[in-house]
């Protein structure tokens, strides 16, 4: 419907050069976070694997007793080695969350279960690998088993999981019918100016989180300043790159600059300050929100309805 040259949008503006576009505000937020993972190549892989363990551990019902199993174990050790806290209402988590399309702060819940869970998953995997049913299945342990015990997944894991916590919020906010629009705008500026300042102050601890939780669970940690490799074919005349500038622009910066780039687009000055003009108008606490000044703001936004003579007797 937003095609540039044929699209819905297009078209109404040929007709009516007053008409503004708005999306559906939660579908706009799922619209930005899809946009990041199919612009970034590795973000794309990261989810990818991510639902592929999701299905390889909940395959079955055996498989994922195993799981509750182990991760019981695992609560059991790192309490009494008083790594976790113990309560009415802590530890309950005994399944990974499953991410839909559709809803994207899943995805968030799923990174969250992932990493909290990530050595009962391993030690799932493995057993996999070792007794699977047939040679797919154990193929596939050991190609999730890799990738998930490298440093670029813990810290493709850890940059998304900050990425969609900050926008979280947003997320939820924006799915609630009763929505204030001035609140709304709010939090987008809030999530923007977040998103900004994570991209500019963020790099060090994020660089501090990720060496910790790959020490923990024996993941090799690349030294920053080596020449950094994919692990593929290298591409023709391409510039070598060190560990830092790779996961710090190419990916950090990047994905950072796409997210800010998307809600920069999809919540543009023009419809924020339309949404904010239209505000005045809510009557909700007998027209509290009325605003004369934004009242004259919104008529400019319709020259074609209000002349300059209109305007001065508005």
């Amino acid at each position: 419907m937003r095609g540039e040259f044929s699209g819905l949008k297009t078209l109404i503006l040929n007709e009516n050069e007053s008409a503004f576009y708005v999306h559906c505000f939660a579908h706009q937020l799922q619209l930005a976070l899809v946009a990041v993972a199919k612009k970034h190549s590795e973000i794309v892989d990261l989810f990818t694997m991510v639902s592929n363990v999701v299905n390889v551990v909940g395959a079955s019902a055996k498989r994922r007793d195993m799981f509750r199993e182990k991760h019981a174990d695992a609560i059991f050790e790192a309490l009494n080695n008083n790594e976790l806290l113990s309560g009415q209402g802590l530890n309950q988590e005994t399944n990974l969350k499953r991410s839909s399309d559709t809803r994207w702060s899943s995805h968030y819940n799923c990174l969250i279960s992932l990493e909290n869970m990530f050595p009962s998953v391993i030690d799932v995997l493995k057993i996999v690998r070792t007794d699977g049913s047939c040679h797919e299945q154990k193929f596939e342990a050991k190609v999730l088993l890799t990738f998930m015990q490298s440093f670029s997944f813990i810290f493709g894991l850890h940059l998304m999981k900050r990425i969609l916590g900050i926008t979280n919020d947003l997320s939820q906010a924006l799915q609630k019918k009763d929505q204030d629009i001035v609140n709304a705008m709010d939090l987008v500026k809030i999530c923007k100016g977040r998103l900004q300042s994570m991209r500019d102050n963020g790099w060090d601890s994020l660089l501090d989180q990720v060496p910790f939780f790959c020490g923990k669970y024996h993941i090799e940690i690349p030294k920053m300043d080596d020449i950094f490799s994919s692990g593929g074919r290298p591409k023709r005349k391409a510039q070598p790159i060190t560990n830092l500038h790779h996961y710090r622009v190419d990916l950090f910066v990047d994905v950072i600059d796409i997210q800010l780039r998307e809600l920069n687009d999809r919540f543009n000055e023009k419809n924020t300050e339309l949404l904010l003009c239209m505000a005045c108008l809510s009557p909700s606490n007998s027209f509290s929100a009325f605003d004369k000044a934004k009242l004259m703001r919104l008529a400019q936004f319709y020259p074609s309805g209000f002349s300059e003579h209109d305007l001065k007797l508005l």
